[in-house]
């Protein structure tokens, strides 16, 4: 009987395998990297809004805080965005006939609210809660990124699983102090830059549990003088009763990062002796993380955590 096949069509079979092969792994690679690219992740575009909103002038110009619109970012899951009466408390005195602020304007007659697009918006199954990473010594640029560099509001960071994973898995190396939440030009201690930071031993909010301070405490005579003075520490906590939940009276500018800030806790309460010296965020970071009481890496990263 004839031979069917030729003796060539085993090597174009097995080749055939091979490309077969080839074929499915590049087709898996080139999914992986479209399902991570902007197109998909939305990474670095910038939506048209209905009023060309820029964080920078507001922000970096300005001075204004993020709580000033976004004022639920403290206490609750939502930060917030702003109703049109936050808009008018300033654009009713000036820009008051500006084109581009015309739906302002009409949103404030109507009474219908302006149609902002989401530009952080994740899944309706995954549960973010924004109180809890402020109060815990997350700031808004290492989730939102320099949003007073910001002329038009863009994604920043994919928002992806892995990316919230990643901070989970080793939060220290993003954790700060709680004054310092607002502050966008915060980097960190360093060598040349060292941070300060003591327990005060106080029960109950993550803000009042530590004090951190970037001025070398043991220099600072008038706080000396303060914990030989009982009857001005007992003033100080008098006075320190009017001081806001986030311990910062004055918000340190979101470019230069200068500023006043206080704590939560009364001037020399705390002895300069106490207080520990950090020159890397890692040493930093893992200090806070014991004294803010977060949670083991397992623990952040289970599924429960992100998916209710």
């Amino acid at each position: 009987m004839a031979q069917v096949f030729d003796r060539s069509s085993n090597a174009l079979a097995r080749m055939s395998l091979v490309l077969t092969g080839l074929i499915v792994i590049a087709l898996g690679v080139a999914l992986n990297e479209l399902q991570r690219s902007p197109w998909v992740t939305k990474q670095g575009q910038r939506p048209d809004q209905p009023i060309p909103f820029s964080h920078k002038h507001h922000v970096e110009g300005l001075g204004l805080q993020c709580q000033y619109c976004h004022t639920q970012v403290e206490k609750a899951a939502y930060a917030g965005i702003p109703p049109t009466k936050t808009c008018i408390n300033c654009h009713s005195q000036i820009w008051t006939n500006a084109d581009y602020l015309e739906p302002v304007r009409e949103s404030w007659a109507t009474g219908a609210s302006i149609q902002w697009i989401r530009v952080h918006d994740l899944p309706d199954y995954v549960y973010f809660n924004h109180d809890i990473h402020v109060n815990k010594g997350i700031g808004c640029a290492s989730c939102h990124g320099r949003v007073d560099e910001m002329p038009l509001m863009y994604q920043q960071n994919t928002l992806q699983m892995e990316w919230c994973l990643n901070c989970h898995r080793n939060p220290a190396v993003n954790l700060r102090p709680t004054s310092e939440i607002y502050n966008m030009a915060w980097a960190g201690p360093s060598t040349t830059k060292p941070v300060w930071c003591a327990s005060t031993g106080q029960a109950g909010p993550t803000a009042g549990s530590v004090t951190c301070t970037t001025d070398d405490p043991t220099k600072a005579a008038p706080e000396l003088a303060m914990m030989q003075n009982p009857a001005a520490v007992q003033s100080q906590k008098n006075s320190s009763a009017g001081y806001g939940q986030s311990g910062t009276q004055l918000q340190p500018h979101a470019n230069t990062g200068e500023g006043q800030t206080v704590s939560d806790v009364p001037p020399g309460i705390v002895m300069p002796a106490s207080y520990e010296k950090f020159t890397s965020q890692i040493e930093l970071g893992r200090y806070l993380t014991a004294q803010y009481h977060i949670r083991t890496p397992n623990e952040l990263s289970s599924c429960e955590t992100c998916h209710r």
